[in-house]
């Protein structure tokens, strides 16, 4: 209990500060566009039920409508065709939404090439300059992406042929899989890169990550505040009984 006691002071004193890296909830804030031949998410809605008013006065609340994974959200394991025996949102064990964070900054790449992808050997490169991956924790790919998260046009930065983010290639999915990692998150509308869908297998990050039992987290933020390693990430998503997924209040722990 006096660590838990010195931990709470130092957040109070600010010696640990929490970052938050969570987008915005809006009606403006990006979604995934999936081609038309499949079932569509919603943007998310607010619907005001009273507003200190004839319809109740003495209080504000609303009504929402959002899909499962809009915003910054966790993809739980059976969000994918891969891991539909395994954990819905409402499953996981709230131990395994706490872990170490290292970050993998390749935002150089992504800026001179949108589509760039994270390989299995980028990841044993940055191990041999930082270590390994942390046990129980989560891997954040940094490409800037998140840069581009008020303006969902430049977000989705799309043509004729799909979106163009930067994603992992299905060598890369298939080392963090077999890691002992919690999960991976991305500053992208999803794990997987635009133009995952034509990859084979397409979508190698939902299919071998969720597959494995792990989560991701998208559409994060401020990971330019976090350092290379030392943070400690909190994923919430909202317990949603059978639910594929939830968006998520995602926090950092760091250390002044």
């Amino acid at each position: 209990m006096t660590d838990l006691g010195s931990l709470a002071a130092r957040i109070v004193d600010g010696s640990i500060e929490v970052i938050d890296l969570t987008s915005p909830l809006h009606a403006g804030t990006p979604i995934l566009q999936l081609p038309p031949q499949w079932g569509q998410t919603n943007t998310f809605q607010l619907e005001e039920i009273s507003r200190y008013d004839d319809r109740g006065p003495a209080w504000y609340w609303n009504n929402i409508r959002t899909g499962e994974h809009t915003g910054t959200h966790l993809d739980a394991p059976n969000h994918w065709v891969t891991g539909k025996d395994l954990e819905d949102v409402s499953q996981i064990p709230p131990g395994r939404l706490i872990g170490p964070a290292v970050v993998i900054d390749r935002v150089a790449e992504a800026t001179r090439n949108p589509d760039y992808l994270l390989d299995a050997g980028d990841l044993d490169d940055w191990q041999q300059q930082h270590g390994p991956l942390p046990e129980h924790g989560w891997l954040l790919f940094r490409t800037g992406w998140s840069g581009r998260g008020d303006d969902p046009r430049r977000f989705a930065n799309a043509d004729d042929k799909g979106a163009h983010t930067p994603g992992m290639t299905h060598a890369a999915a298939r080392y963090l899989a077999a890691s002992d990692l919690l999960g991976v998150g991305v500053e992208t509308v999803g794990t997987d890169a635009g133009q995952a869908y034509g990859f084979d297998p397409a979508f190698p990050c939902h299919q071998e990550v969720l597959g494995a039992g792990k989560y991701g987290l998208t559409q994060l933020r401020n990971l330019d505040r976090l350092p290379v390693t030392g943070a400690v990430v909190i994923a919430a998503p909202l317990p949603i009984v059978t639910g594929s997924g939830s968006p998520a209040r995602v926090l950092a722990l760091v250390e002044k």
